[in-house]
């Protein structure tokens, strides 16, 4: 049964079809759309000579007899492709669609490792449910339902390499230079008032999101903070976003509101989604705060967070 079925119902009094459903996973499109992106996506991939075909949730898959193998990470994921057509006028799908598979490898080949790795591999935080199950457990685990995966740029895009032994390192390698070329990462920094409490939202490149992995940098050199007593509250949306509250005072429940709203939005409308969640940092400890299972954004129980509150509490009160 195709995504775009014309069954009618009624939503909101209006009268509508299954094709103008939301699809679940392909946001911000509708069934109907997305039966366009991936015709013009399997069009453009058999353009170029690396013919694919839609795997019925959101990725294009491999065909033919010279497929390259699945485990070998030839899969192309149509989230970011669904975020950035979404955003444009009907007409100009194509050319984004040809943009977007003109920055894969020749032929459809896995990218290639660069020769230079001590100057080219980063780590980048992904999210684990957005790739294959298997290469998930191949990388590790940074918070529950975050992996640090090693990655390169691949010309205007980046490439996560799953196959750990195609770089020729071990991981204590990967890790060692991935963390030091993030360091050497600078961030564009604004600062957003939420009714009194600060946010920091930091950009300037496709890892500031993975620049949580290298916290005590990003507050030494992007924030001029050194070692936040209470600690900080951190959201890593989307891939070229990283959220930052330093806890001084009780304004950090405004904090919380207002990161929570950028950190939802961000996270369902920009490219390269990483996170949702709100995030509870102190001495290189990291907490989940929001738990999304009911389908709003619950605030989980984190004493560490609960102390820091009590402690920042006190103080104003002793003032």
């Amino acid at each position: 049964m195709s995504a775009g079925r014309k069954i009618k119902s009624r939503v909101g009094g209006k009268l509508c079809t299954d094709g103008d459903r939301l699809h679940p996973v392909l946001l911000p499109l509708t069934m109907t759309q997305v039966d366009r992106l991936v015709r013009l996506a399997e069009e453009a991939t058999a353009a170029r000579g690396f013919p694919m075909r839609y795997d019925g949730s959101n990725a294009l898959l491999p065909i033919g007899d010279d497929a390259v193998p699945v485990d070998d990470g030839m899969v192309a994921g149509l989230a970011n492709l669904a975020r950035t057509v979404g955003g444009l006028p009907r007409q100009r799908w194509r050319e984004a669609v040809a943009a977007h598979f003109d920055q894969m490898a020749p032929g459809g080949r896995p990218p290639a490792i660069p020769e230079d790795l001590d100057n080219e591999l980063y780590l980048r935080l992904v999210d684990a449910s957005t790739i294959n199950p298997d290469w998930a457990d191949r990388v590790p685990e940074f918070v529950p339902g975050l992996r640090m995966a090693p990655a390169t740029y691949a010309g205007r895009s980046v490439a996560m390499h799953f196959d750990l032994g195609s770089l020729g390192i071990p991981w204590s390698d990967i890790s060692r230079i991935g963390l030091a070329n993030l360091r050497r990462l600078q961030d564009t920094v604004e600062y957003v008032d939420a009714q009194g409490a600060e946010v920091a939202m930091l950009s300037g490149s496709m890892f500031t999101a993975s620049r949580a992995l290298v916290f005590d940098t990003v507050l030494r050199e992007s924030l001029h903070v050194e070692n936040p007593p209470f600690g900080c509250l951190v959201a890593m949306p989307a891939r070229d976003l990283l959220l930052v509250h330093v806890m001084r005072d009780p304004a950090i429940v405004y904090a919380m509101l207002g990161m929570t709203r950028m950190a939802s939005s961000s996270y369902s409308e920009s490219p390269g989604p990483v996170s949702p969640h709100l995030y509870y940092t102190t001495d290189n400890e990291w907490y989940q705060l929001t738990d999304y299972s009911t389908g709003r954004a619950d605030l989980k129980r984190v004493p560490r967070f609960s102390a820091a509150m009590h402690r920042i509490e006190a103080g104003w009160l002793s003032r």
